[in-house]
């Protein structure tokens, strides 16, 4: 493996059901994101032989709720999530801070997958020790910090969920992993999350994590100001 990483500075690596996408950053510049790789192409993957100053690999898991911190509870962290999601009896639930909005998001990674794993031990920092796998939600809160323009719309879509986060300003209006077996049930709930919050797409630009093909793209253009692949 090539341990050199003072050229790539990072990768953001999404995992679901069916694969993965990447981005890699290096120096000031970024590469486009990858299109949708299948789990038997892992071990070929050329950027994925490369040690990088930081990596982020995120899980399209649908099993995701944000609880306001001062409502935050360890202890009652499962049944929380329980409400909001399909939970097995085995499913091992998890949390991380969010500070900038004062909450916390618990989630389980557990959805019948292992590639996420696979990829936190092969991608590694300089450090050597593999990242934590965090929810694809939690990078899409995140995204919201850096979007300059009022109206924020970001999602991801991938194997039948749409994750969707919508804000204002800096009032998250939004955060919500919607059931979409296709990207057309996909678009009428991110259409139904804009009327309902009295949104015009017409003047807002919506940003999706995960790769689109371009007749989805085209579709989107249709009734956004713009769509930006991040």
């Amino acid at each position: 493996m090539d341990q050199t990483h003072t050229s790539y500075t990072g990768i953001s690596i999404q995992v679901s059901l069916s694969g993965y996408s990447f981005k890699v950053r290096t120096g000031e510049e970024e590469t486009p994101r990858s299109a949708w790789i299948g789990a038997e192409r892992l071990f070929t993957t050329p950027e994925f032989q490369r040690r990088y100053q930081h990596v982020e690999v995120s899980l399209l898991t649908p099993k995701v709720a944000l609880v306001p911190e001062s409502f935050y509870n360890p202890g009652t962290a499962r049944p929380a999530l329980a409400e909001v999601a399909a939970l097995e009896e085995g499913d091992f639930v998890e949390s991380v801070n969010l500070p900038s909005l004062a909450s916390v998001l618990v989630f389980s990674n557990s959805i019948g997958e292992s590639l996420s794993k696979v990829i936190a031990q092969t991608v590694l920092p300089p450090s050597g020790v593999p990242v934590r796998v965090l929810p694809e939600m939690y990078y899409l809160l995140r995204q919201l910090e850096t979007l300059p323009e009022y109206n924020k719309i970001v999602a991801s879509w991938r194997d039948g969920w749409l994750h969707l986060v919508v804000a204002q300003g800096k009032s998250l209006l939004l955060a919500n992993v919607f059931e979409a077996p296709d990207f057309t049930t996909a678009q009428y709930f991110l259409f139904l999350g804009m009327r309902r919050l009295q949104l015009n797409p017409e003047v807002s630009t919506v940003c999706f994590r995960t790769p689109l093909d371009p007749g989805a793209e085209m579709s989107l253009y249709r009734y956004f100001k713009g769509v930006v692949q991040l």
